[in-house]
C-alpha cells in the first residue's frame, strides 16, 4: 500500500509544473527503500543517531585526550 501511495504522489509530482519539486522527488528516489521500511517496519535510526549524539558530546568534554584506550573504556561506560 505504502509503495502503491509513493508511486502515486510521484507521479502527480512529475505532472505539476514545479521544478522546485524535482529535489525533493529525487531525494526520496535516492531512498525510496528506506522511506519504506520506516511504512513496513516502523524503524528508524532514531536510536544511532541519539548514540552518535552522545558520542560527539562526550567527545566535545574531552578534547585533547592522550589516553585512547581508557577515552574508549569511559565511553563504553556511559553509553553502555
Amino acid at each position: 500500500v505504502a509503495r502503491l501511495n509513493l508511486a502515486r504522489w510521484y507521479d502527480k509530482v512529475d505532472r505539476m509544473d514545479g521544478g522546485q519539486f524535482r529535489t525533493v522527488t529525487d531525494t526520496f528516489r535516492n531512498h525510496y527503500d528506506t522511506i519504506l521500511n520506516y511504512f513496513i517496519n516502523r524503524s528508524t535510526n532514531a536510536g544511532a543517531e541519539s548514540f552518535n549524539a552522545k558520542v560527539k558530546a562526550f567527545r566535545s568534554q574531552f578534547r585533547g585526550v592522550t589516553d585512547i584506550p581508557f577515552f574508549l573504556f569511559r565511553l563504553s561506560r556511559l553509553c553502555a
